[in-house]
């Protein structure tokens, strides 16, 4: 297996609004907290503005955009100007390392997922998206472009898994209904908010699509909320209390 290229979206630039759309939920928050165990030293790789970095154990966060490291709330610990391809840490630095919704944004993703394992002496955690199950969520009918392209940037499970540890589990993660962290599936049954410019721009996927495209997408969900065609298709899905779709946790043991 090779690495997979990211890297690919501009943070600094189209970034400021992630901390608004963006944020922790409990529910799953509670999975990624049970999978570091009993570590007490965390670092956070790709923190981003701290979603998901837990409050009661001591976290150095990593993040290289000066966009993101600004929106850390002030509670939270200023974050390390440095790169998960290359951490400026000791070998075995940590109880436990984490990366959330990030291993798809490095520029070398082995390199990446190796210094994440080397400078952790227990489990790596890592919550992701397996893009051969992207198209579970409505979404890709109107939006194919958005599917495409966010599976060729997310790396395979499979290469996850081989180097997060000698061992390593998938977890799939169920989204709640409500869910508060606003990633694509985290929509699966409020269509309406996908046709908010705000919402599509916390989402780095919509980057990587035309402007026609993306027009094309909104116009026909908004044509077919307004005509009832989306709640004949899909309106079961409102009253779903989860959703389990391409949601991953991956946790690897040393």
């Amino acid at each position: 297996m090779t690495a997979t290229l990211a890297g690919d979206f501009d943070y600094d630039r189209h970034g400021h609004g992630y901390a608004q759309q963006r944020r922790t939920d409990p529910r799953i928050a509670a999975q990624v907290l049970d999978a570091l165990g009993q570590a007490r030293t965390v670092i956070n790789v790709g923190a981003g503005a701290g979603s998901y970095e837990p409050e009661d154990r001591h976290v150095v966060a990593v993040e290289p955009s000066a966009a993101m490291r600004a929106q850390r709330p002030l509670h939270l610990a200023p974050a390390v100007n440095a790169a998960a391809e290359q951490l400026p840490f000791d070998d075995d630095a940590f109880d436990a390392a984490m990366a959330t919704v990030t291993v798809h944004q490095w520029s070398d993703t082995e390199r990446g997922l190796r210094e994440l394992r080397r400078v952790s002496r227990g489990p790596v955690v890592i919550l992701t998206f397996d893009g051969d199950a992207l198209d579970l969520l409505w979404l890709a009918e109107y939006a194919p472009e958005l599917i495409a392209a966010e599976r060729r940037r997310y790396p395979p499970i499979d290469l996850i898994t081989s180097l997060a540890g000698t061992r390593a589990e998938v977890v799939p993660i169920a989204i709640p209904i409500d869910c508060v962290d606003g990633f694509t599936e985290a929509y699966y049954a409020r269509p309406e908010r996908f046709l908010d410019p705000r919402v599509r721009a916390s989402q780095s996927a919509w980057g990587f699509v035309d402007d026609a495209a993306q027009a094309r997408a909104v116009d026909r969900l908004r044509r077919d909320l307004d005509s009832g065609v989306w709640d004949d298709r899909f309106g079961h899905l409102r009253e779903q209390p989860e959703f389990l779709g391409s949601l991953r946790l991956i946790v690897g043991h040393p």
